[in-house]
């Protein structure tokens, strides 16, 4: 068996285009960011989400603070856009340096503009099966899952991985798909136990290859969200072997990570839908 590789290039290109036609109904689209700092990761991927929110057509707002700013000049800034009526979605990049506190910084967000969908109101309103705003990775796989004609419904999923932007929210979805979802994580006893029944695979610890062919069902489908800088490269947290033995398979690069700017996208436009009252505002 070889698996179906899912091309989350191809997709995320669709979806963009999706996007750009959206945008192109509506008079204005903003997109505001907020970068605290130097992280070299953290300017790529806010380069990246600029110069894809520009080529769909929204007005890419960009903000790069020094890494010295107080959080209350932090909060002071997020408090204007959220204010700013040229703005539908607003990103705060993590990680935010030392002195400032993530979870303060998350929650002055307004959730309405909440495009990465963790602010708590959000993340609440997931778990009550009536989302609004949802975290753009989790949000991508269930596309690729649709797209690929993957089946949900009385599937059995795990997911690898409890964070509040993609292992916790990726159940929910999965769990919303009526799949029966487990959750592992560093704590659980003989994993391999665990994912061998997964009829769906999402792995999201950011340990490279962790996911060995042993450790999967033939047939299954497999998403590996995880990316790791390694001396070989950007690594996956699944092992290539893992192609000889699933029926689908994400690649690394160019899987889950083009879905997740384009679905940050898709958040912006939905919000911007939403503050014109095109569709019911489910954030407030």
């Amino acid at each position: 068996m070889t698996a179906t590789i899912i091309d989350g290039k191809a997709l995320a290109a669709k979806v963009r285009t999706e996007v750009a036609a959206s945008v192109a109904e509506l008079d204005h689209v903003g997109i505001a960011t907020v970068l605290v700092g130097d992280d070299p990761a953290s300017h790529v991927y806010i380069d990246l989400k600029q110069k894809a929110a520009a080529a769909a057509g929204i007005e890419a707002i960009d903000h790069r603070v020094p890494a010295g700013t107080s959080q209350d000049d932090v909060l002071a800034l997020i408090a204007d856009l959220n204010a700013d009526d040229a703005v539908d979605g607003l990103l705060v990049q993590l990680p935010l340096p030392g002195h400032i506190d993530e979870w303060t910084a998350i929650e002055a967000i307004d959730p309405a503009k909440d495009i990465d969908g963790i602010h708590p109101e959000n993340a609440g309103r997931l778990y009550l099966g009536r989302p609004a705003l949802v975290p753009g990775t989790p949000l991508g796989v269930m596309r690729m899952l649709e797209e690929y004609a993957i089946p949900l419904a009385g599937a059995n999923a795990v997911v690898i991985g409890r964070s509040v932007i993609v292992g916790k929210p990726m159940a929910q979805l999965l769990l919303a798909a009526n799949a029966t979802v487990t959750t592992c994580h560093s704590r659980t006893r003989d994993l391999a136990r665990h994912t061998r029944e997964a009829d769906v695979l999402v792995a999201a610890v950011g340990r490279p290859h962790m996911v060995g062919a042993e450790m999967v069902k033939p047939g299954a489908a497999v998403i590996d969200v995880g990316l790791s800088r390694t001396e070989a490269g950007l690594l996956g947290d699944v092992d290539p072997a893992v192609a000889g033995v699933a029926g689908h398979l994400t690649p690394v690069p160019g899987g889950v990570g083009p879905m997740t700017i384009a679905m940050v996208l898709q958040n912006t436009v939905a919000a911007a839908r939403a503050r014109r009252g095109m569709l019911a505002n489910p954030a407030h």
